[in-house]
């Protein structure tokens, strides 16, 4: 099967929706955007003063985008999960960006192999269901953590008309996976489609459990957690439908 005629529904929340639709049309892949989840800032959050931390650690670039809505100072040292993280960080204008690979528990380990504790803790500006690996993996080095819920994921109300009927078709499609929470609101949004022509593309195993609920042709988990290893693994998937 030609990759430019298969259907590729994106999950991933806005804006984050629009750079993965981006990349895959320079693939000369088929975008369809299907925002799972959206994101709602909480305004009533206090983000300690610069002064009073020794840098910030982004689990997601929606941290860094919130974050970077609430102040005006990038001099603070920014620790990020991955390469999209880092570049939403550099982007914003932070001087100093370190980045890692991996999910929370390497970003954890890879903080504790290239700084030190110190007397003021780590900032963790992250969604407010953020489990708490990396808080807890940091304070095992020495390291004081305060997390900063800066936002809420919420549940779309539906799926968009061109992603259901890319669910509906007696043809493949591809839906790409961006985290746990978004396949959780895709399950619920998709529960009454057909959905055993699907191949889901997931950026990671765990990231993909929530789609046991639905009736899919094939899950196919990325070998590296962010969005190069994500387009690796849809070039998996088109191999297997041009097989």
């Amino acid at each position: 099967m030609a990759g430019q005629t298969l259907p590729v529904i994106i999950t991933r929340a806005e804006p984050g929706t629009r750079e993965t639709a981006a990349r895959l049309l320079e693939s000369g892949l088929t975008p369809i955007p299907a925002p799972a989840l959206y994101i709602e800032t909480n305004t009533s959050e206090e983000v300690p003063h610069h002064s009073d931390v020794s840098g910030l650690v982004f689990t997601s670039a929606n941290g860094v985008r919130c974050y970077v809505n609430r102040t005006n100072y990038f001099e603070t040292p920014a620790w990020c999960v991955g390469p999209a993280t880092a570049k939403a960080a550099r982007d914003s204008g932070f001087k100093t960006v370190h980045e890692s690979s991996g999910n929370a528990v390497d970003l954890a380990n890879y903080i504790a192999n290239h700084a030190v504790p110190t007397d003021k803790p780590l900032l963790h500006v992250a969604n407010d269901a953020a489990k708490g690996d990396l808080k807890r993996e940091l304070e095992k080095f020495g390291f004081a953590v305060e997390f900063c819920p800066l936002y809420h994921m919420r549940q779309s109300e539906s799926l968009p008309a061109a992603a259901i009927e890319a669910l509906e078709s007696d043809l493949p499609a591809l839906v790409l996976i961006h985290s746990a929470k978004g396949a959780e609101a895709f399950a619920a949004l998709a529960k009454n489609c057909a959905t055993n022509q699907i191949i889901a593309v997931s950026i990671s195993k765990q990231a993909a459990n929530p789609l046991t609920s639905l009736d899919l042709k094939a899950v196919i988990v990325a070998t590296a957690p962010n969005e190069d290893g994500l387009f690796g693994a849809i070039n998996d998937a088109i191999a297997i439908l041009s097989a």
